[in-house]
């Protein structure tokens, strides 16, 4: 029998309570509603752009998704038992992203607080997230399966700012207490740049 890896389980311990933290972030957000949660503070958006509210909403709920499915593309036992529901998953995954998250995330990241410095951030991670999204799924459809590993992690990371981000807030709001636009600023750069560098090391660590 193959003895329990803990850092596995801390792994799965760690992603499940934040993704319990996610279903309740995305719970506010229903019914769907112009003045709800975070929203309360994008009134401006709100009533002056009309696509607004909808591509808030489409990137609210895919996120969700996109969490869930990303997840399980990393679980060795579902990869060698199971390849087809890796490859379902892996679709589902990489069709939300490319056509729901990734282009929603970059239009509301245009419109995002802190001005321009947390703009750029989060246009920056919409680009990236949906190009290594696309290059993964470019390389396994030319059954190049390192190079797809590769982008997946470096995707993954990316999708896991949803989680990041709301973990640096915390920490950053208790700590040091700074002014709310500070705070926009640098979780918006502290939310998936840390993410990359540490899917960079594990890509060096374990795949290369």
């Amino acid at each position: 029998m193959k003895s329990i890896s803990y850092k596995q389980v801390a792994w799965l311990l760690f992603f499940a309570y934040f993704f319990m933290l996610m279903v309740q972030l995305t719970l506010r957000y229903i019914p769907m509603g112009s003045d709800v949660s975070f929203l309360q503070i994008k009134q401006t958006e709100v009533s002056g752009i009309k696509a607004y509210l909808s591509i808030f909403y489409v990137h609210v709920y895919s996120a969700i998704f996109v969490l869930l499915a990303g997840f399980t593309q990393f679980n060795p036992k579902i990869l060698s038992r199971y390849p087809k529901i890796h490859q379902w998953l892996g679709y589902w995954y990489v069709g939300i992203v490319l056509f729901l998250a990734a282009p929603s995330g970059i239009f509301i990241g245009y419109f995002a607080n802190g001005g321009l410095i947390a703009k750029t951030s989060f246009i920056i991670l919409g680009f990236l997230w949906f190009w290594f999204t696309l290059k993964a799924v470019l390389f396994i459809l030319k059954r190049k399966i390192i190079a797809h590993k590769k982008f997946m992690y470096r995707s993954f990371a990316l999708a896991a700012s949803a989680i990041t981000l709301r973990l640096w807030k915390v920490i950053l709001v208790y700590l040091f207490h700074p002014a709310p636009m500070d705070v926009y600023q640098i979780i918006a750069w502290l939310g998936w740049i840390p993410n990359l560098l540490i899917a960079e090391w594990l890509i060096k660590r374990k795949i290369i």
